[in-house]
């Protein structure tokens, strides 16, 4: 791996990672039409890593009210306190992931890195987020995420493992199918991005330091700096279109990637 080839990938990651387009499949898909070796789980979560720094940065204010209100209560759940129920309901909704994530951290579906599989996610996941936010009436605010609400969304969020189905792409339909609006909708999934990237971090981190690869390491806190920086700008450029606009542009590029990869790869 090159610099150059990092560069591109950490680029690729910052701008995939919360659009809802899949960052995972666009990586791959990269990596296939330039003929470079899969990059590997590594520098996979690395990227992420860099789009997680972002995401804490972003929301710091959201971030440091959940935790002056959990730490008010003594880790209790009080759902009187709005922040204080944002942070037990991110922690609900990020659970099946983990669960999910951990039973099957060592198996190996190189079947689903296929690039017709990715297509055919792209297409389907994308036509189902212009379902939700076209067709279902979204009045609730993030603050009205219930357990059912949280439960739904987490449970989507495993679908995320498959390449191609994108990680913010199927919590933000879930969301909009159970009415939330959609700058809050977006926001929720960002927010729950931040325990399960942490956690996929710091399992990879653990096996990069007792491997002792001092060039694993390089690259990796590069490639933490590269996506960080993306990260951010998309964040809030989402944020900001979202105020305005909806998810149709983002609906039609699934659209037209995912016919492309069914028919021409």
């Amino acid at each position: 791996m090159t610099i150059i080839h990092l560069l591109a990938l950490s680029i690729i990651q910052g701008l995939t990672e919360f659009l809802p387009v899949s960052s995972s499949g666009h990586l791959v898909l990269f990596s296939n039409l330039m003929h470079f070796q899969d990059e590997g789980l590594g520098i996979d979560i690395a990227l992420h890593i860099g789009s997680l720094f972002a995401v804490l940065i972003y929301f710091k204010k959201e971030i440091f009210a959940m935790c002056r209100e959990v730490f008010k209560t003594g880790l209790k759940p009080d759902f009187k306190l709005e922040y204080n129920k944002l942070a037990w309901m991110l922690m609900v909704a990020c659970v099946p992931a983990l669960l999910v994530g951990f039973y099957l951290r060592n198996s190996n579906f190189a079947f689903l890195r296929n690039p017709k599989v990715i297509g055919f996610n792209i297409l389907f996941y994308g036509l189902l987020l212009y379902a939700a936010d076209t067709f279902f009436n979204s009045k609730k605010e993030m603050k009205s995420i219930g357990l059912k609400e949280a439960i739904l969304i987490g449970l989507a969020q495993c679908l995320a493992l498959i390449p191609g189905t994108s990680r913010s792409g199927v919590t933000i339909t879930m969301a909009r199918f159970l009415n939330i609006k959609r700058v809050d909708a977006a926001k929720f999934s960002m927010l729950l991005s931040i325990p399960v990237i942490a956690a996929a971090g710091a399992l990879e981190s653990y096996r990069l330091f007792v491997s002792g690869n001092s060039t694993d390491v390089f690259f990796s806190v590069s490639a933490v700096v590269f996506s960080f920086i993306a990260s951010y700008f998309v964040i809030w450029l989402m944020m900001e279109w979202l105020k305005r606009f909806s998810f149709l542009p983002f609906v039609i590029y699934r659209v037209l990637l995912g016919l492309s990869l069914l028919f021409l790869v």
